[in-house]
């Protein structure tokens, strides 16, 4: 039938006078090619674009092309995307007058249709004579940044304009309200996605994209700077999971110079601590009293620099404190290699290329908090039985580059992973990967070539261990243990001390504390493995450890599949166990009013549906942490109702089972009956609105 179609089409194009004119008839008399798809309409045009390629001498010229340009300019304004190409190139409007086109989308864009109008622009490329903020303003309050991304992708004059503006809208104290209010009878317009958030997002999307520097947008940045200064109060002060070295690492690096950034800095500090540390960091930025709070400026003139003792006293009760709740590394300090050249790089080399040689490997890597690019590696940590090398890569790296040897490093990692005689330990090992091939061209291809490797992450999750809750609550931690730290507290005992985790990597020297965690990081894993490898049915492991570690079945009943990666609990919250076949055995059956959940604060209208349906709810308030959630659950008894990252805090927060992660894409009532499957919760007609509402 196509092959028939395609004859008969071509015998028509032959027998007009004017095929160009014909098809604009056929076009304009019809609409079956406005819809969406390919029409008949689309169909032809395309066929007579390949026809007039065949016979150029139909193509038309002078005032006749003019005409029938006039004639499609019309037509362009009503059809869909994929007829723009085909008409563009048939009436060849490249060559068209091009004040005559801009006239023509001027005529579109005062008409409402701007993404009409955007369209065809690009597909004309009109863009260097237009205004870019009146092209693309509507179109962002419609939430068509795609097309906004197409219409100044080729131009970067026209990109850094663009990010120019938007920065502008980011600026403190501009009223948003002041654009929106030009369009308030635009056509789908989405006002809540055109807010500061928003456009943040946006502006780094753009800049990572189209690689501007980042130094065009201040407001943002400064934005995204103080939002990384906020996080790191909270991590310090409230969660207090951060070491008082580490935090100021990070805030010197994020404030820098910048004066608006250093007096809200010291706003933070008055609220969060005290006028004298604010008058200390005020004092060190060195920012002039005029603009620094009363007391503040105050404590400033009668400041005193010197440390209290009272402080060093509290350091050394808490060094002794960390030795007797964390991991500490078995091996002598003088064992711990840092190296930063390539000759002392060799001894390592002879050491860890040895067949037989089992080596736990990590990396480090400064937290980005959310700015832009992939992180780069700063450390690189090789564990053998006795020693441990930490590798300084930038150094190495600039020192590769002035010797004009940038192969040798690169081919000895290639070798180690490459190498099957040589297990390579790790913990979440294709992340580690990423950021070294972001970091190092060379190795881009490392995780393809990988042999022999075990990631202990995968190990992680078959393993069988007590409820994480109890284990660090008899021991008075803060928080709970989570990740690699919760692993080590299962199989050898005591958590790791994750306090530098989030350590200036970059940043040399590197302290003592940071060295000791680095090694411990790469050190730990050796431990771990050979403690799985004597024992693994205490851990619930497969016998032949070997098969689970590289990825084969163990005898270990596994899901092959459920919703969200979760196991169904029992009624009493323990896994099901004993079954050979991959399948679960589910809960017995219980009513709404056996029910009772706590619902995270982006679940209210779940929890509020779940209350319709009789189903006991406690919902967290906005403004509320999402940890009181475990609070409630521990206290009341109820199921934690999460979504998204908190799920991971969460669930090791309480007994197995008594977390859930809802599908926050999903509405209220598939959120719902997901939740009762999942629980086998059976509703009758009785339990509907049994509970106020």
């Amino acid at each position: 039938v196509s092959q028939q179609l395609e004859e008969e089409v071509r015998r028509g194009f032959a027998g007009l006078e004017d095929p160009l004119a014909g098809l604009l008839d056929m076009l304009e008399s019809s609409s079956d090619w406005k819809g969406k798809g390919h029409s008949l309409g689309y169909y032809i045009s395309t066929e007579l674009q390949l026809w007039m390629k065949e016979h150029p001498a139909a193509q038309q010229s002078g005032i006749k092309l003019k005409k029938l340009q006039a004639r499609v300019l019309g037509i362009l304004a009503q059809c869909p995307a994929n007829l723009l190409d085909p008409l563009i190139s048939i009436y060849q409007l490249h060559t068209a007058d091009r004040n005559y086109l801009l006239e023509h989308v001027s005529h579109l864009y005062h008409k409402g249709n701007y993404k009409e109008a955007t369209m065809l622009s690009v597909k004309l490329k009109l863009q260097p004579d237009q205004d870019v903020e009146k092209m693309c303003t509507p179109l962002l309050l419609q939430d068509k940044t795609n097309l906004v991304e197409d219409y100044v992708g080729e131009y970067p004059e026209l990109q850094s304009k663009l990010l120019q503006i938007l920065d502008t809208w980011c600026e403190p104290g501009f009223n948003i309200r002041d654009v929106t209010r030009q369009y308030q009878g635009l056509s789908r317009y989405k006002p809540d996605k055109f807010n500061r958030k928003t456009l943040s997002k946006l502006v780094f999307r753009l800049l990572d994209r189209f690689n501007v520097d980042p130094a065009l947008c201040p407001n943002v940045v400064n934005q995204r700077h103080l939002r990384t200064l906020n996080y790191l109060f909270y991590k310090r002060f409230v969660e207090k999971s951060m070491t008082q070295e580490n935090w100021t690492d990070h805030v010197q690096s994020t404030v820098g110079e910048n004066r608006w950034l250093q007096e809200h800095l010291v706003q933070l500090l008055v609220r969060y601590c005290d006028v004298s540390t604010a008058a200390r960091w005020a004092q060190r930025c060195g920012l002039p009293r005029e603009v620094l709070p009363c007391g503040v400026a105050d404590e400033l003139q009668t400041l005193q620099v010197q440390e209290r003792v009272e402080d060093a006293a509290k350091a050394d009760s808490y060094e002794e404190s960390k030795k007797k709740d964390y991991y500490q590394l078995p091996i002598p300090r003088a064992n711990i290699h840092f190296l930063q050249t390539w000759e002392e790089t060799l001894q390592c080399w002879e050491k860890v290329l040895r067949p037989g040689q089992v080596v736990g490997i990590d990396m480090e890597w400064k937290p980005s908090f959310g700015m832009i690019g992939k992180p780069r590696v700063s450390l690189l940590q090789i564990a053998l039985k006795d020693e441990v090398f930490l590798l300084d890569l930038p150094q190495l790296l600039e020192q590769a580059e002035t010797e004009g040897e940038k192969e040798k490093l690169p081919h000895f990692i290639q070798t180690l992973y490459s190498d099957a005689a040589i297990t390579k330990l790790g913990y979440g090992m294709s992340g580690d990967l990423n950021s070294l091939a972001a970091t190092w061209s060379a190795l881009k291809d490392t995780d393809k070539q990988a042999r022999a490797v075990v990631d202990l992450l995968k190990v992680d999750k078959q393993v069988d261990v007590l409820s994480p809750e109890q284990s660090y609550e008899d021991r008075g931690f803060r928080q709970p243990e989570k990740g690699l730290s919760l692993l080590v507290q299962h199989v050898l005992g005591k958590p790791l001390d994750k306090t530098e985790q989030l350590s200036n990597w970059e940043k040399r020297p590197l302290r003592e504390e940071q060295i000791l965690y680095a090694a411990s990081d790469a050190y730990c894993l050796l431990e771990i493995y050979e403690r799985l490898c004597k024992d693994p049915a205490s851990f619930g492991l497969s016998s032949d450890l070997t098969e689970s570690l590289v990825g084969k079945p163990s005898i270990k009943p596994r899901a092959k599949k459920q919703l969200n990666k979760q196991e169904v609990p029992s009624p009493s919250g323990q896994q099901c166990k004993g079954s050979v076949k991959e399948t679960l055995c589910a809960p017995a059956p219980i009513s709404p009013k056996e029910f009772s959940v706590v619902c995270d604060n982006m679940l209210q209208g779940l929890g509020r549906y779940l209350r319709c349906l009789g189903v006991d709810v406690r919902m967290l308030e906005n403004e509320d942490d999402h940890r009181k959630a475990a609070e409630i659950a521990r206290q009341e008894g109820r199921v934690i109702l999460t979504s998204g990252l908190p799920y991971q805090t969460l669930q090791s927060q309480v007994a197995e089972g008594r977390c859930f992660s809802v599908n926050c894409s999903e509405k209220a009532k598939e959120q719902a009956l997901q939740v009762l499957k999942h629980f086998n919760v059976r509703v009758s007609l009785a339990d509907i609105f049994s509970r106020c509402q």
